[in-house]
């Protein structure tokens, strides 16, 4: 199980360039990747983003690429030697037109400049390697702490799963004692009405069985444990799980609303409401998986 949030960085270097990617993602159904390159680099991005889908399928994803240059290497980046034939050059036109040359404090520094030396950016196709390598690096990074806030998150599945099951096993030993507290309270109303009625009389008996089976919630509670089985066993799974897992909770609180709308009994109303509470519950955080 993968949590769909996470975050990866890692740095390289290019000649006076360094590289830091930073890989990060929240929450969303579907997989919605944008990627942050320099301009001169932008024809990389289909391949960064082949990379980010071979481990990535769901979650809003962001991809940042930023390239700095090394102040060290352009604080005295001029080219003394080519200064230096220049003034020479500037020395010999002075001479051949009769011109005194003194060269002053400004001069030098506009000489200076115009041979300043200039650390080229590096190229989409010489860049690509090292890129490559960084993004994997970060991505690496990335996959692994989705991977530790899913195992958070799986340990709590199980623990709210067994809460459920524990609810619906509570509503199953209840369920067979509804009618039968029914058919006592009908009989205490008879008896407070004047009304003595067999209890064998056909009539009773046909109100009974129709209560019983309008308060009938066995199929549904077998339905739900076969819901917890698969529950469990996609929590355990390789891959995508938060889809799956969405459309049997889904399944799960459609047979809860049903047991609810037959409970004509206090406790299985209870029962009902924390089931709902904490599906509801299970609900909010399989939004966080992939």
């Amino acid at each position: 199980m993968k949590s769909m949030t996470g975050y990866g960085r890692a740095t390289s270097s290019i000649g006076t360039f360094s590289i830091t990617v930073q890989v990060s993602s929240v929450n969303r159904k579907t997989l919605d990747l944008t990627v942050g390159l320099p301009e001169e680099w932008e024809s990389m991005e289909p391949s960064v983003g082949e990379l980010v889908r071979k481990v990535v399928s769901r979650g809003k994803v962001h991809v940042d690429i930023e390239v700095t240059g090394d102040k060290s290497a352009t604080e005295a980046s001029w080219d003394e030697p080519a200064a230096t034939a220049a003034l020479e050059r500037l020395r010999a036109f002075a001479e051949r037109q009769g011109v005194e040359f003194l060269p002053t404090p400004e001069l030098l520094w506009q000489v200076a400049n115009s041979q300043r030396r200039t650390s080229e950016f590096p190229g989409a196709e010489s860049a690509q390697p090292v890129v490559t390598e960084t993004v994997a690096t970060a991505l690496r990074s990335f996959v692994a702490m989705r991977a530790r806030e899913g195992e958070s998150l799986l340990v709590d599945f199980i623990r709210r799963s067994e809460t459920l099951h524990r609810h619906v096993e509570a509503v199953a030993v209840r369920a067979p004692q509804v009618p039968v507290n029914y058919r006592e309270q009908l009989h205490k109303r008879l008896r407070e009405a004047g009304l003595e009625l067999d209890l064998g009389d056909e009539r009773v008996l046909r109100e009974i069985a129709l209560f019983a089976d309008r308060c009938d919630v066995s199929e549904e509670i077998t339905r739900l444990r076969s819901h917890f089985e698969q529950f469990a066993a996609l929590l355990r799974s390789d891959g995508e799980i938060g889809r799956k897992a969405e459309f049997i909770l889904q399944e799960i609180g459609r047979e809860v609303n049903t047991i609810g709308s037959k409970a004509n009994d206090v406790t299985v109303a209870r029962a009902v409401i924390e089931l709902k509470n904490e599906l509801e519950r299970v609900r909010e955080q399989m939004a966080n998986v992939e």
